[in-house]
């Protein structure tokens, strides 16, 4: 939530956009509810949730970046893979057809696994950035990646160049 803020401080129009999952379930990360409130609160927009909330965005050209933060492992897996069942795929295709950036800032215990043919295909892909990722604990989960968050305003600024922000691969701080 706090790079959420900060994006909304430098006056950025946020259309927070959730999967159906995220907006319905509880996790060991809290209550949906919790998330939907708050998330509503910092952007002053409604979340789009549902395929019918996101369809419009490709046809009507409506956004000029997606950030997808946290980029499961699961949603990598589908984007790498051309499928867009939910409203974050969805959306992120929606942006490719409009030849539009988006921004991935991934977080999944099998990055340096199963999924690292996903971020290998997603990486050479044009108006695909990512947030600058490392491994967050080497040592109990060897395989994990993810981004670094503070980094995302300057993921979207180069992204907005058309750029990938350098370095890609981090020492996780």
């Amino acid at each position: 939530m706090p790079v959420l803020s900060k994006l909304k401080d430098k006056g950025y129009d946020i259309i927070p956009i959730m999967s159906s999952n995220v907006y319905t379930i509880n996790t060991r990360f809290g209550e949906a509810q919790y998330w939907k409130d708050e998330v509503e609160r910092i952007t002053g927009n409604k979340i789009l949730y549902t395929l019918p909330d996101v369809e419009p965005i490709g046809p009507k050209n409506l956004l000029d970046m997606i950030v997808v933060a946290p980029c499961t492992g699961n949603t990598l897996a589908k984007l790498a893979n051309g499928i867009s069942d939910t409203s974050v795929t969805m959306a992120c295709k929606s942006q490719w057809r409009n030849q539009k950036p988006v921004v991935l800032a991934i977080s999944t215990n099998d990055g340096l696994g199963i999924n690292m043919q996903n971020i290998a295909k997603l990486m050479v892909n044009k108006n695909v950035y990512f947030v600058p990722f490392g491994q967050d604990n080497p040592t109990a989960k060897p395989k994990s990646l993810v981004s670094d968050m503070t980094l995302v305003p300057d993921a979207i600024n180069a992204a907005l160049k058309y750029q990938q922000l350098q370095p890609v691969i981090i020492t996780y701080r």
